[in-house]
């Protein structure tokens, strides 16, 4: 694509003494002072399998609060991002309050498929910036076990006879093929590339990477047998499989055996998964005002739109846009996150940045159930994370942050 040549550029052009400007401390930076996630478990199967979204919101504002180590009256607005939550704006409402946070705190719920969570915190962001609130707190949650995905069908006339309507309604993994046969993607590396998520993550997690970010979550349970409702605490994540090899996957048949020869599988596809993480952001005179510890700031965000039918591809013009706008190039960053939605998608990203895997998602991804790369960059006393992820409909967003 010609588009590819132009956004790459801004890969290795970043502008004059960039890093030095972004690791620069000013009173007015968009600063994180709490950043905690609950396990991520796998749906219908899971931990989680039995606790609805609602509850799910409710013990990640209990968590927020109690994690915060601050007066929850302090919080200007909430922003949830959800994708598959019919309810979200009752949920989200209710759940805030039920937790303890004043009814004076306005919430709102967004929308922006996979990138939803990431929205959330920009939308927070782009508040204390502009100086609309001071302290706001930033929510992603997902139940896909009591809000499965049935996928979308246009209604209209309208719509159903218009190449839009057809192509936005394309079911996400036919878009990983798409991309695995328009790039060149072989079966072969799709697995070879899950199978080191599996083991990246495996790594990490019996190497207790992730304790400090993950918040125990109390949830129902639900005797299949009896019907006896009891509950649960939840502290780790239950969808990771250890043991996972390029060739243990080349043995799972293709989720998609319509195309030829049908890529994408069970195994090298992000598989479905319930949880929730929060974020709270202020600027740094009100961080240091209430004495709270900062972790990072936020610098920027870049969305996206790219075709529906290779939706995948997002990642590869979001990140350059992200550097452009921090000014600052691949090679300032420390670690890259991009969302393995499939394994086809990961390697065309990789591979069209020309970015070093060994900086990419290096405690696994979401093929394994990936996680937040923040406390890697302390391990690794790096400064710089970009993030980024494709987005449902033909999109893209990536964000640029700064470690303390």
């Amino acid at each position: 694509m010609d588009r590819i040549k132009q956004v790459a550029s801004h890969l290795t052009h970043g502008s004059s003494g960039g890093l030095a400007a972004l690791e620069r401390k000013s009173p007015e930076d968009v600063v994180i002072t709490m950043a905690v996630r609950s396990p991520l478990c796998k749906a219908k199967k899971g931990g989680f399998k039995d606790a609805t979204s609602e509850e799910l919101l409710l013990e990640m504002f209990k968590q927020s609060i109690a994690r915060s180590a601050i007066d929850p009256a302090l919080i200007g607005d909430i922003t949830v991002g959800t994708v598959l939550t019919p309810n979200g704006a009752y949920e989200a409402r209710a759940a805030a309050m039920a937790a303890g946070i004043p009814e004076t705190t306005p919430v709102q719920v967004i929308n922006r498929w996979c990138s939803s969570g990431l929205m959330a915190l920009t939308d927070i962001a782009n508040k204390v910036r502009c100086g609309q609130i001071e302290v706001g707190l930033a929510v992603g949650m997902e139940s896909m076990s009591s809000n499965p995905d049935f996928g979308w069908k246009p209604r209209s006339e309208a719509l159903q006879k218009t190449a839009a309507g057809q192509v936005c309604a394309m079911p996400m993994g036919w878009t990983s093929e798409n991309v695995a046969f328009d790039y060149n993607i072989s079966r072969e590396e799709m697995d070879e590339f899950a199978a080191l998520s599996y083991q990246r993550a495996e790594r990490a997690q019996k190497a207790g990477f992730f304790e400090a970010e993950i918040v125990p979550f109390t949830v129902p349970v639900v005797d299949p047998k009896t019907g006896e409702h009891s509950t649960k605490v939840v502290t780790k994540d239950d969808g990771i499989r250890y043991g996972t090899t390029k060739e243990s996957l080349g043995k799972i048949r293709p989720a998609f055996p319509q195309w030829a020869p049908g890529q994408t599988t069970g195994g090298n596809a992000s598989q479905i998964t319930d949880g929730a993480a929060a974020v709270l952001l202020m600027k740094r005179s009100k961080a240091e005002q209430l004495g709270l510890k900062i972790i990072g700031k936020h610098v920027t965000t870049a969305v996206t739109g790219v075709p529906p039918r290779v939706m995948g591809v997002g990642p590869a013009f979001a990140i350059p846009m992200a550097l452009k706008f921090a000014g600052i190039t691949k090679d300032d960053v420390d670690l890259f996150e991009i969302n393995e939605a499939f394994a086809s998608q990961y390697v065309y990203s990789l591979k069209a940045l020309g970015l070093d895997k060994e900086k990419v998602n290096v405690n696994g991804g979401a093929i394994a159930f990936g996680h937040p790369l923040d406390n890697e960059l302390s391990r690794r006393n790096g400064k710089v994370l970009v993030t980024s992820m494709c987005i449902g409909t033909g999109m893209g967003a990536a964000a640029v942050f700064v470690r303390e």
